[in-house]
């Protein structure tokens, strides 16, 4: 059997992703990262690939200007979306998918930390069902709804936290961290963190007693999700 790829697009070294790759494996995938901190992405490596996995970064559509890459990212989401390709985005990759869908994204306050998802009756019915444990939250940036897209879950100062079109799955908060790779997180946006009147050994101890939970459901969610857009191993 043709080995399947997922390429995934990561925008910063330590924003990987962590525990998805598990449920990547096991349902046949050989993931393989594009690195749009070169400065630019094989296009068609993104577009040609089983699953296209759009991670999170410290950047965001506000930023289109500054970095041609995005661009690039861009053109990669619109041809998968003009044929229902499957994309997974997070946090930044969630953002992009909203744009290329017509979508405003808007700066807004912080939502830095630990919280549980609140589901529409549709997310209540779609793999985050599974997620039934407090998620990492970290943006500033908000998407608003596209156009033909289901809404999926909320939480109070975010009111799409997560939407589903055709075979894309757009979530604005972490599903992926594990409490080993978020040192890294501590380091590179320690200022933020300083920002929103939190501490390291705040977020430290927070993550350290959700993240084992999040691993483990976010594993579940993840894989019903591949099974439900029919890419799980031998499909």
């Amino acid at each position: 059997m043709k080995q399947r790829t997922a390429a995934v697009i990561r925008h910063i070294a330590f924003e990987d992703a962590a525990s998805l790759g598990g449920p990547l494996a096991a349902a046949g995938f050989e993931m393989r990262y594009l690195d749009a901190s070169s400065g630019r992405i094989d296009v068609d490596a993104a577009v040609e690939a089983d699953l296209l996995v759009v991670l999170g970064g410290p950047i965001g559509v506000g930023n289109l200007n500054e970095f041609p890459v995005l661009h690039q990212e861009l053109d990669a989401i619109d041809r998968r979306l003009a044929d229902a390709r499957p994309i997974l985005g997070i946090c930044l990759g969630a953002q992009l998918v909203a744009h290329a869908l017509g979508a405003h994204i808007a700066a807004g306050e912080p939502e830095i930390g630990w919280a549980p998802l609140t589901l529409t009756a549709q997310g209540a019915d779609s793999p985050l069902r599974h997620l039934d444990v407090p998620v990492l939250h970290w943006h500033n940036d908000r998407f608003e709804l596209p156009a033909g897209a289901t809404c999926l879950a909320s939480t109070a100062s975010t009111p799409n936290q997560a939407f589903a079109w055709q075979n894309t799955l757009a979530m604005q908060f972490h599903p992926e961290v594990t409490a080993a790779g978020l040192e890294s997180w501590y380091i590179g946006h320690h200022r933020g963190i300083v920002a929103s009147g939190l501490t390291v050994q705040q977020m430290r101890e927070v993550s350290e007693r959700h993240a084992p939970g999040l691993i483990a459901r976010s594993r579940v969610m993840f894989a019903a999700w591949l099974e439900s857009i029919e890419l799980t191993q031998g499909a």
